[in-house]
């Protein structure tokens, strides 16, 4: 009784979302810039906000027996379900072992939740599930727990998936945006833009001259070879929903740094750039689910850069700016005629449900 006064008590505060502007959830919500921002800052973290979430990592860091463990878990609601370079499943996989991989851990387990659309085809669920075991394998996690419902004809999209991982951080390291310093180096493992072009020209039928794949893959690998070499790594952001430019934002704006970026080292092969504008997007805001950022002292930028060039997931990998000075908190773009812009954190979104 005592706790049913309590949940009705704080229910009878005022929501700290302005609902003259928006009464109701938009899609713009979930699409990773401002307005998905206001969401999580003044409902989720006012509500649930305990220092793991204050810290907007992608996973939290937590202690356990001696042990530093990682946990995260995440929705995938990605439509066209399969796409050139992936599916549903590689996609759930692959992005929550990348999550605990942004956290600094090695991943371990994941379980997996179904809600599964009345009349999806078997062989279309057989198929994500095989990819998901692939996926797995090739991270070497282990799914180890799920649920599955079902839900009626026209109440889904055939089918959702949620992951949620846990790993485990077997270094010293506190890798979160406070670690970061002036002059540290940014680097990224790749071109960008291409998960965000490969949905939207699967979805709407769109055809170039050559296909665009998605670059979703498993970054645990890559990570393990910077940790195990010693480099001296800030943080780490993989970026997906709202692309480079929205994972800066976000950390210049904790931090209160200026990111500075120079267009000319930022990736991006002529088939997204050429998609891009043709359908007016911005590659730096365009997701990725392949691609990190990474923040690393100044002394070891060149060896960082050095392995990641060595490894698959990071042969184009550059870097791309350095955090400056001045207490901004913003993000600042060179562009390739010389000139200079603020690269803003967008409204809503580009391309919707990219993940």
């Amino acid at each position: 009784m005592r706790d049913q006064q309590k949940i009705e008590k704080l229910s009878d505060q005022n929501c700290p979302v302005p609902l003259s502007e928006y009464p109701n959830i938009l899609m713009a919500h979930g699409g990773g810039g401002r307005l998905m921002h206001q969401l999580i800052e003044e409902i989720f973290v006012a509500s649930f906000g305990a220092p793991a979430i204050k810290d907007r990592m992608d996973g939290a860091i937590f202690a356990s027996q001696g042990k530093r463990m990682a946990f995260t878990t995440d929705s995938y609601v990605v439509r066209p379900l399969f796409f050139p370079g992936g599916d549903i499943g590689s996609l759930a996989v692959n992005g929550t072992v990348n999550d605990l991989t942004m956290c600094g851990a090695r991943p371990l387990y994941l379980s997996a939740g179904f809600i599964l659309e009345e009349g999806l085809s078997m062989d279309v669920l057989w198929r994500i599930a095989q990819s998901m075991k692939l996926s797995a394998e090739k991270a070497e996690v282990k799914i180890v727990t799920g649920d599955t419902k079902v839900i009626g004809r026209q109440n889904g999209d055939e089918i959702f998936i949620n992951t949620a991982g846990i790993g485990v951080v077997e270094h010293d390291y506190d890798l979160c945006p406070s670690a970061i310093h002036e002059g540290d180096a940014i680097l990224i493992n790749g071109d960008i833009g291409r998960h965000g072009i490969a949905i939207m020209a699967s979805r709407e039928g769109l055809s170039f001259e050559s296909t665009i794949e998605s670059d979703c893959d498993d970054l645990s690998g890559l990570v393990g070879e910077l940790l195990s070499n010693k480099i001296e790594i800030r943080c780490m952001r993989d970026l997906t929903r709202g692309g480079l430019g929205v994972v800066l934002n976000e950390i210049a704006e904790s931090i209160k740094y200026e990111i500075a970026l120079k267009e000319s080292a930022i990736p991006v092969i002529d088939e997204v750039r050429g998609a891009c504008e043709i359908l007016g997007l911005d590659p730096i805001f365009v997701a990725n689910e392949g691609r990190f950022a990474l923040f690393v002292s100044q002394k070891d930028a060149g060896q960082a850069l050095d392995i990641m060039r060595s490894h698959p997931l990071g042969k184009e990998a550059m870097r791309i700016g350095k955090v400056k000075a001045r207490k901004h908190g913003m993000v600042s773009l060179e562009t390739e005629l010389g000139t200079a812009r603020i690269v803003d954190m967008p409204s809503g979104e580009q391309l919707p449900r990219i993940c």
